[in-house]
């Protein structure tokens, strides 16, 4: 059969699929769905505005998308609960770990850009980055307080979901769990 052509029993067979199928509750003050051949009042009153066209960005392997918020230390806006949690008490198994003590701040940021990608590219989900915790009196280590910045860079944050500090057992004050986007398909 030729694409795009219709069969006589579609229009049955769409009715008796469309027919089983149970409407999602609605939140309070959105309007009802139109049927399939009804037009809402408001949609026949208003009419379209062109809008202008949007450059597509070039694919860099993760989805980039300029509405993301910005990620800071134990918020989970791209995960599910019982995900966020399990990553907050450290239940998610660590797939891959860099220790940034001792490196500048140039330094520390260039290898955390490496292995950030490299880890993503590897399709690796969670991932501790040990920054240390700073000089003893000095308030929070340069590193520990340059992190979700960095996280937080066009650069990184494609590729970041979510990040979080780390249990005592994996570094606690001076580590980060990190969880990374899911890898996409070629």
């Amino acid at each position: 059969m030729a694409r795009g052509t219709k069969r006589p029993d579609d229009d049955a067979l769409w009715a008796r699929i469309a027919g089983s199928v149970k409407p999602l509750r609605r939140r309070e003050g959105t309007a009802p769905p139109a049927s399939a051949g009804e037009v809402r009042e408001d949609a026949k009153a208003a009419p379209k505005k062109a809008r202008p066209a949007r450059p597509v960005p070039a694919r860099s392997g993760a989805p980039r998308t300029p509405e993301e918020p910005p990620l800071s230390p134990g918020a989970a806006p791209g995960l599910d609960k019982r995900t966020a949690q399990r990553l907050r008490r450290g239940r998610l198994p660590i797939e891959g770990r860099i220790d940034l003590h001792g490196m500048t701040q140039a330094e520390a940021q260039a290898n955390l850009v490496r292995f950030i990608t490299a880890q993503a590219a590897k399709g690796r989900r969670c991932v501790l980055v040990i920054t240390g915790k700073g000089l003893r009196g000095a308030g929070v280590g340069v590193l520990r307080a340059e992190l979700p910045r960095w996280l937080n860079e066009p650069a990184l944050r494609p590729l970041v979901l979510s990040f979080t500090p780390a249990q005592p057992r994996d570094g606690g004050g001076g580590a980060f769990y990190v969880y990374l986007r899911k890898a996409r398909e070629p």
